[in-house]
């Protein structure tokens, strides 16, 4: 049977792969470093550990990606597609228009057309005003050919959504059914602004996923695989098929640091614990609750834009295995932000480079025997080694504490190849696990991974039981959760959230339900 499966987990430093049976048993991992283009390191993480393995491909059947594309796009500027805007709430919405707070260079590098007509809704459902669907339709017909992408939003489209899913209708009608359009009621939370940007984001990434899904395949096609359903990692802890993935495409965002989170669940057989992942470049911090990753309650930004979509609950630092080190002449130490990154192997002083990077540090106090050569540190000033290292180590243990929520000793994994920079021991800690595989954590976390669904909603119970409401939202979420690619008869409701919006009237509440499922085995 085709029930193998090949995950692979693209970091600022390294990219992990994995070869898992249909067991979840470990067959092969390799770590390649990251490449400036990401795909050719895939491709080369991807053939390494098909090699090292030596199985037949034709067992394969499940392929995993957790990539960094559409983060790196909207860092770097690039490959953003042209999109515009168009926000369902004339005239109340007039006094600030979409993107007012974005940076410059990225609106540049997005060349967006923004549009503000009559439409949207009060906060207890009420219109605004109608939707002017003949200013649509001219709208339409305005950027046919120009715009590559668009971005539907409409005031307390989280209380209803159709006006945004009728302008969606009618652009389709003229831009063809497979023009891609994203609308804010299917992405973000309350808070339109927020909700806008997330948004607009999403449009602008379509085409990155669509590409980086295309190149994926084809490296598979490359090793002579064929025939595998493929998903990609969202910021959950879970997956997504293609299709979904290349129309909430923003979700992707800050999937390595979930993944991680999910293959220390997996390897640990713990559902509750704070997970550190220290990779080349940073160490991130999370929370596992009930086997997933803690999800962020307030608002992110993303490359300089403030947004609300779903995020997971991090503190990450500038901490990892390439970072610099600079001795002042105050005596004072700086660690990090700036890194070696994936060059850590010829830069690092153990490696015989010239930097003075984390690695060195526990090389030179004997904690990592297997890395680089203790001989090239030796001369390193032990009390500078030991100052150093203290910081290293309060650094983490600062980070452990922002994360918890009592002043109890919590439980620590320990997961991702920079680990071997934090001791066995932290203060406020209880027991500190690294368990076997850590270094390639992200990957099995993305491998192993199941499929997930959320929705969040505004509903008034003046006018439906609370029963009734939280049915209808977890339907919705168990929907999603299917069309996301996971098996009917597995999917359940995991997480209902309910909150009473005292500031609205009608008693209306915020519902949150989160659905997870299998992969359809076949």
């Amino acid at each position: 049977m085709k029930n193998w499966r090949i995950g692979i987990d693209v970091g600022g430093t390294n990219t992990d792969a994995v070869v898992l049976d249909e067991n979840f048993n470990l067959i092969s991992s390799i770590k390649c470093p990251t490449t400036e283009d990401v795909t050719s390191g895939i491709e080369s993480a991807m053939h390494k550990v098909l090699e090292s393995s030596n199985i037949d491909k034709n067992r394969i059947g499940y392929a995993m990606l957790g990539t960094t594309h559409c983060t790196n796009a909207i860092v770097e500027r690039k490959r953003l597609k042209r999109v515009a805007v168009i926000r369902l709430g004339k005239p109340a919405t007039a006094a600030i228009m979409p993107m007012a707070d974005w940076p410059e260079d990225l609106k540049a590098a997005m060349n967006v057309e923004c549009f503000l007509i009559e439409g949207g809704f009060e906060f207890d459902g009420r219109e605004i005003s109608p939707l002017d669907e003949a200013e649509l339709k001219k709208i339409g017909e305005k950027i046919k050919g120009k715009v590559e992408s668009i971005a539907i939003i409409s005031v307390f489209s989280s209380v209803t959504d159709s006006h945004e899913k009728r302008a969606s209708t009618i652009l389709k009608k003229i831009l063809g059914e497979d023009f891609p359009i994203s609308i804010s009621s299917e992405i973000g939370s309350l808070g339109l602004i927020e909700r806008e940007n997330a948004t607009i984001l999403n449009a602008a990434l379509v085409e990155v996923a669509r590409t980086t899904t295309e190149s994926f395949v084809k490296a598979l096609e490359r090793e002579k695989i064929f025939d595998v359903k493929i998903y990609l990692g969202q910021n959950d802890g879970t997956l997504m098929s293609v299709d979904y993935a290349i129309k909430y495409p923003i979700l992707t965002i800050a999937c390595g640091p979930t993944n991680s989170i999910r293959g220390a669940a997996f390897l640990t057989h713990m559902r509750d614990a704070i997970v550190v992942d220290v990779g080349g470049t940073t160490t991130d911090v999370g929370v596992l609750v009930n086997g997933f990753p803690r999800e962020s309650m307030v608002a992110v930004e993303i490359g300089r834009v403030r947004t609300n979509f779903r995020m997971p609950d991090l503190v990450s630092i500038g901490l990892g295995g390439g970072s610099i080190i600079k001795l002042k002449e105050n005596g004072e130490i700086e660690i990090g932000p700036e890194s070696v990154g994936y060059k850590v192997s010829e830069k690092a002083l153990c490696f015989g480079g010239d930097t003075l990077t984390a690695t060195d540090i526990v090389v030179a106090k004997g904690l990592a025997d297997n890395i680089g050569n203790k001989e090239l540190v030796k001369d390193l000033n032990f009390d500078m080694v030991d100052k150093v290292y203290a910081q290293m180590t309060f650094m983490i243990e600062e980070c452990v504490d922002m994360m918890k929520t009592s002043r109890d000793d919590v439980e620590v994994i320990l997961v991702g190849g920079g680990s071997i920079l934090v001791p066995d021991k932290l203060k406020g800690c209880g027991r500190v696990y690294k368990p076997e595989n850590f270094g390639v954590a992200n990957a099995i976390g993305s491998a192993i991974a199941q499929v997930s669904g959320q929705i969040e909603k505004i509903f008034c119970l003046d006018e439906m039981e609370r029963s009734k409401a939280l049915e209808e939202a977890k339907h919705l979420a168990l929907e999603e959760a299917i069309k996301a690619g996971a098996g009917f008869e597995s999917v359940e409701v995991i997480d209902v959230e309910d909150v009473p919006l005292a500031y609205l009237p009608g008693n209306a509440t915020k519902i949150r339900v989160k659905a997870v499922g299998d992969l359809v085995i076949s």
